[in-house]
């Protein structure tokens, strides 16, 4: 059995993709997941199986697009991973609400910083399957577009760092 945390992509923000928890939980359990917790409204939920990240992505995303009648990403790391990522963060000094990482299926492209449009103070880095962006006076009037985030899901450091103390048992 491995621990994975979902991340999901576009659910419940600015009043697209309404998933209540409470039916994202339902449906993870129905699929043999075990230990199944969600937090927060925005698509983040923890589980165990036997499954391989591959067949448990599949599977996941498959209730998801029966439930919303429309593909609904999901991005899958365990907690090592999700560790491993944090433990990288290049901007480890940045406040945590001011920073996120936009985690990916696969590792961004070298020349992902090259299309970055409407850099203002940000500071982006490229990680192992992960795009790190620290947000220097906050996202609330930032027009950064990274073009090799469209396929990622993004969470700030807090939500990550609860994330893996959820997966950890905490």
């Amino acid at each position: 059995m491995c621990t994975y945390i979902a991340l999901l992509r576009a659910v419940n923000v600015g009043g697209t993709g309404k998933l209540p928890m409470a039916d994202l939980r339902a449906m993870c359990e129905a699929l043999g997941f075990q230990d199944v917790r969600t937090y927060i409204a925005s698509g983040n939920v923890v589980f165990r199986t036997g499954l391989s990240e591959a067949k448990a992505k599949a599977a996941l995303e498959d209730a998801l697009r029966d439930y919303a009648g429309k593909p609904v990403g999901a991005v899958l790391r365990t907690a090592q991973d999700m560790a491993a990522a944090l433990a990288a963060n290049p901007f480890a000094d940045a406040a945590p609400n001011r920073a996120v990482l936009i985690f990916l299926d696969a590792p961004p492209p070298a020349d992902a910083l090259d299309a970055v449009k409407h850099r203002k103070d940000e500071q982006i880095a490229l990680g192992a399957r992960e795009i790190y962006v620290h947000y220097g006076e906050g996202m609330a009037d930032s027009r950064l577009v990274v073009p090799a985030a469209k396929a990622g899901t993004a969470r700030n450091l807090n939500t990550v760092a609860k994330l893996i103390e959820m997966a950890a048992g905490r």
